[in-house]
């Protein structure tokens, strides 16, 4: 009798090293209950531009709330929100501070003022989210109706810097953009069960001021303990193919020599898929390419990031 309670006991204690080891990582939400996840970010970028090097130090934070309203076999609907959007620029001790808690002015000859205006009606707009349970944004179901809404009225910009605003704008809040704003919280899943020591990739088009890089992460599972799932991963990040060059006023710019890494420290809640805690580091070197009023500019850059996210009670 001893021998098979002794039996029963490994057998149990067994099972439970084996759920321990292994997860079934993909998007679990309860519906209409928030998640919220903050976002802070420190990069410097460095150019040389006619034999001097000019740097730029930029600042941002944001924080991003998640509320599943819908969901089906293949995917779900999710409600995002992104509150307190800011954004700090030390360019060569020239500052611009974007800050959505203010209401700005979009008739503003200043940029901050017109992009803290931006960013204060995305901060009060809905996004309507379809992915997949891998955290792969499908569609953003209202896509059309929030640019309408964000976007009035940008056609009256003026001032010096009009031309660039708007490209500002269009950069910061289209479809594209808006994925990438959301998919850097969620699409980091495999969406299946692992085991610890598993590996899986994923590939993502990140589009950040304007520019399209294509960023091939690859993740290991090094453990899970307590319902989090610690994980490291690699990210290899190019330029996309055939990607569309930037365009502000007469200025051209080209930049597919662009190439660079990352690192990251993840620690993931099982029961839900979502970040509770990830510090990356990135660094990207390359030349731009400038056309201006017929002359050809080659500016070599460096650029070095570091990000952190955090799930919030």
């Amino acid at each position: 009798m001893k021998k098979i309670l002794l039996t029963c006991i490994s057998v149990l204690l067994g099972i439970a090293v084996v759920a321990q080891s292994t997860a079934n990582l993909k998007m679990n939400l309860e519906k209409n209950k928030v998640y919220r996840i903050k976002s802070t970010s420190e990069s410097t970028l460095s150019q040389t531009v006619n034999g001097m090097q000019q740097t730029t130090n930029i600042k941002t934070n944001f924080t991003i709330a998640i509320k599943m309203v819908d969901a089906s076999a293949d995917f779900l609907v999710a409600e995002v929100r992104f509150d307190t959007l800011v954004t700090n620029t030390n360019a060569m001790g020239k500052k611009v501070n974007i800050n959505s808690a203010s209401e700005g002015n979009i008739k503003s000859t200043e940029m901050a003022d017109v992009m803290s205006c931006i960013m204060n009606r995305l901060s009060k707009s809905a996004l309507f989210v379809k992915m997949n349970y891998s955290g792969k944004v499908i569609e953003i179901v209202n896509s059309k109706m929030l640019s309408e809404v964000i976007l009035k009225d940008t056609a009256g910009i003026t001032g010096e810097t009009a031309s660039i605003t708007k490209m500002q704008i269009k950069n910061t809040v289209s479809d594209k953009a808006l994925r990438s704003m959301v998919e850097i919280f969620t699409n980091n899943l495999p969406g299946k069960q692992v085991a610890s020591g598993d590996k899986w990739d994923v590939t993502a088009t990140m589009n950040s001021g304007g520019m399209s890089l294509d960023i091939i992460t690859s993740y290991n599972l090094d453990g899970i303990k307590d319902n989090t799932a610690k994980m490291t991963a690699e990210s290899a990040i190019k330029a996309s193919e055939n990607a569309e060059p930037l365009v502000y006023g007469p200025a051209i710019i080209t930049y597919g020599d662009l190439k660079g890494s990352g690192k990251s420290n993840i620690l993931m809640d099982t029961h839900t898929g979502l970040l509770t805690e990830n510090t990356s580091k990135t660094h990207i070197t390359g030349n731009l390419s400038v056309s201006v009023q017929g002359m050809n500019l080659t500016i070599p850059m460096e650029m070095d990031g570091e990000t952190k996210f955090v799930a919030l009670p």
